[in-house]
């Protein structure tokens, strides 16, 4: 039996001939945690909990990611290693929005 062949293209993403549904999401309020998560991620960044702390000195990302997604921003996770000598197995969550999403949004403006 051989074994499954690794597609060639988007990883991991189900191609389609449909364009994808549009996004319309609200912009956060000016000066909130939520809007400048939005803006690393709108910068191409994949932000997790230590970064955020570091650039903001808060530590509520996930309030601030639960937010954005209240707001109809399509924010995405995946798990990332983060092992301490106390918790070799430890993983930690990090957030990006899809370029495609990205260049939508931008050209959108929102639905605001």
């Amino acid at each position: 039996m051989k074994a499954p062949q690794t597609p060639v293209g988007a990883v991991g993403e189900q191609l389609s001939f449909l364009p994808p549904p549009p996004i319309c999401p609200t912009w956060p309020k000016p000066g909130t945690l939520a809007e400048r998560a939005l803006g690393m991620m709108l910068d191409g960044e994949q932000i997790n909990h230590p970064q955020f702390e570091n650039r903001t000195q808060s530590w509520r990302l996930s309030a601030a990611i639960y937010t954005l997604r209240t707001l109809g921003w399509p924010v995405q996770t995946f798990d990332v290693q983060s092992p301490t000598g106390s918790d070799p197995h430890r993983t930690i969550a990090a957030y990006f929005l899809h370029p495609r999403d990205v260049v939508m949004a931008l050209m959108h403006g929102g639905c605001d």
